[in-house]
């Protein structure tokens, strides 16, 4: 089974910037589609943004022009940028894949996702 391990949640201000990484304990995963998921308190699971083994990079409309999605497939790692941070964006932050190519990669497809992290908590204060 993939299994991934998020890390680099913590507190930060509103305007801060955070990098999350998510590394793939065998540091082989090559599969079709990686993405970010949040869950706030009290709020269903969301997309936040997916990225291809092409590199093509589909973003929430909340975090458009804030959050850049990176891919390393070399090394297996998945990060997401986060910069001038809200304090809606406080949430576990799960990293997630799909080898299912007929699965649109898309923040929209998070019933599609096969295999997912623990979670890393994000806080933002104002």
């Amino acid at each position: 089974q993939v299994q991934f391990v998020e890390s680099g949640g913590g507190s930060v201000q509103a305007g801060g910037s955070v990098r999350l990484s998510c590394i793939e304990s065998g540091h082989k995963y090559r599969g079709h589609c990686m993405g970010w998921f949040r869950q706030a308190p009290g709020k269903e699971r969301e997309g936040v943004a997916t990225i291809g083994r092409d590199g093509t990079a589909v973003y929430a409309v909340s975090v458009k022009g804030r959050f850049t999605i990176m891919r390393d497939n070399a090394q297996s790692i998945l990060y997401l940028q986060m910069n001038r941070l809200k304090p809606e964006d406080t949430a576990t932050y799960y990293c997630a894949a799909t080898d299912e190519v007929w699965v649109r990669c898309h923040p929209d497809e998070v019933y599609g996702m096969d295999y997912w992290g623990k979670g890393t908590l994000v806080n933002i204060s104002s």
